[in-house]
């Protein structure tokens, strides 16, 4: 389902839990792990790409990226398969994620050395080269939890654009209410592993309508091997009001709303928010051009 919640840059708060859960027992660490930890540990890295299968928002940021010629940046790319896909196709990628785990899973892939990975947060990244396109997919903005953490990130991403480059992601539209069908009854399925044969998963989720935040609880059965875990996910929505004065306080202009991935116009009952931006200082050169 690549709809469920997914995200892998970490917040202050994941980085705090990140150092606390050094102390857990593994007992403990096994039955339910941070944030943070869910795309850290190898067992859910080797489990994502089935988990999360090439869709149509893949193919929506693949054809922008390929048109846009390259150098492209990929803001979390996770186990690579978009930044291999680029590749190979002579695309300059350069593929930035905060976990190892993710990385060794994208480093071993199909073109993955024809990408240059680099471990790495969002927020904290500082590279000398500019980049024509960046994109951030699975709604990994969702997880930042913060208005400081969302800032940072967004001025990151337009700290590395050349003058005349697009930043594009997506956020989930909070109206839609997609936490709805994250429950066991809805999300239930189970999938085929190479490594770990038979995988049921479900989800379960509880949203706090003040703050936007939602928790999910990722819960996982290894029916071959007799064998569970729990994974624990935390994500953000904000409205696009909301996401547009984000975006001005990173010095990022809006240049497109898109509300699917057919690249229809964003509407309130839109169940994606999709922005395409650029550095708002370019477009102001070019209004005055």
């Amino acid at each position: 389902m690549r709809g469920k919640p997914r995200g892998r840059f970490f917040t202050a708060e994941a980085r705090r839990a990140r150092r606390q859960s050094a102390t857990r027992s593994a007992v403990d660490r096994a039955e339910r792990m941070a944030a943070e930890d869910v795309f850290e540990e190898e067992f859910f890295a080797s489990l994502y790409d089935c988990l999360n299968p090439w869709s149509v928002s893949d193919q929506f940021y693949l054809e922008q990226a390929v048109a846009s010629g390259g150098p492209v940046l990929d803001l979390g790319c996770g186990t690579g398969v978009l930044a291999c896909s680029l590749a190979a196709k002579g695309v300059s990628v350069t593929g930035v994620d905060p976990s190892e785990a993710m990385l060794q899973v994208a480093r071993a892939g199909v073109d993955g050395d024809k990408v240059c990975w680099i471990r790495s947060d969002g927020q904290s990244l500082r590279l000398a080269q500019r980049f024509r396109f960046v994109y951030m997919t699975g709604h990994a903005f969702q997880q930042l939890l913060t208005d400081d953490d969302a800032v940072a990130l967004l001025r990151a991403a337009a700290a590395h654009l050349d003058p005349n480059g697009r930043f594009v992601f997506e956020t989930r539209n909070p109206a839609a209410q997609a936490w709805l069908l994250w429950t066991p009854e809805h999300s239930n399925r189970t999938i085929h592993s190479t490594q770990y044969g038979r995988v049921s998963s479900f989800y379960d989720a509880q949203a706090e309508p003040a703050n936007g935040i939602a928790t999910i609880n990722e819960h996982y059965h290894l029916l071959d091997k007799g064998v569970r875990r729990v994974g624990r996910n935390r994500i953000r929505f904000v409205d696009q009001e909301h996401l547009s004065r984000l975006l001005g306080e990173a010095g990022l202009a809006a240049v497109e709303w898109y509300g699917g991935w057919d690249r229809k116009r964003f509407s309130p009952t839109s169940e994606e928010i999709i922005v395409v931006t650029r550095r708002a200082n370019e477009r102001a050169r070019s209004l005055a051009d």
